[in-house]
């Protein structure tokens, strides 16, 4: 995983970047779960490029991060984000360290994800939050990317006319895997945390989502990207 993402960590930037829209609908999903976070560990930070937004543009300071992959952690790092590279099923989380975790579009690259939500219930204090956000497995967007990884390819017929002009890169899309909102709130409930609440954007098909920036709803039944809040 880290080394993929160590190839094509300019590919992830500049895709964002691409699709400028996107990026601010999704990170005002972001900052919509932040709002009184306390101190936050990134998990899966990447490039640190939605941090470095937060910071900027909505006051809300996240520096502290993990990474896999080495080249994202050092873009992170040049960003002013202190960044250790390990995965998140090898990381620690502390003790009470963090008053909430985040996982920005990071669900979908972690294989052991219960045991991860597990080690999250653990390291967060009593009231700590959990923060969950990706592309459902069963939403437009991860049909669509589902499709392509099992394609191996966007140049396909059965996708022609389907996804959006700048696609995700296919190097990231085939090493992903998507789970379903469902599948999130069990694993969630089992490690025993509390009080769920959902905010989902990218509302319109995938050929549209780059239109316009949307701001976040409630609820998980629309959206193409949901994030899932609870707390301990």
């Amino acid at each position: 995983m880290g080394k993929g993402f160590d190839e094509y960590a300019s590919a992830y930037d500049a895709w964002f970047l691409e699709n400028r829209n996107v990026l601010y609908s999704e990170a005002n999903l972001v900052a919509s779960t932040l709002e009184g976070a306390g101190r936050v560990l990134s998990v899966g930070c990447g490039s640190g490029l939605f941090e470095k937004i937060l910071r900027e543009e909505y006051g809300i300071a996240v520096t502290d991060g993990i990474e896999p992959s080495a080249g994202m952690a050092e873009i992170a790092r040049k960003r002013g984000m202190n960044v250790t590279v390990v995965t998140a099923e090898q990381a620690d989380f502390g003790n009470g360290d963090y008053d909430t975790l985040l996982f920005n579009g990071t669900p979908s690259y972690i294989d052991d994800l219960a045991g991860v939500v597990r080690k999250a219930y653990a390291a967060l204090p009593d009231g700590g939050r959990i923060v969950l956000i990706d592309v459902p497995k069963e939403s437009t967007y991860g049909v669509m990317y589902n499709l392509a990884k099992a394609l191996g390819t966007w140049d396909h017929p059965l996708l022609e006319g389907v996804y959006p002009p700048n696609p995700y890169p296919i190097e990231f899309v085939e090493v992903a895997n998507w789970r379903t909102t469902a599948e999130k709130v069990a694993l969630l409930e089992e490690a025993g945390f509390r009080e769920l609440r959902f905010a989902q954007t990218l509302t319109t098909h995938p050929l549209y989502s780059d239109r316009e920036v949307e701001q976040p709803s409630e609820g998980c039944t629309k959206g193409d990207y949901v994030a899932v809040v609870a707390r301990k």
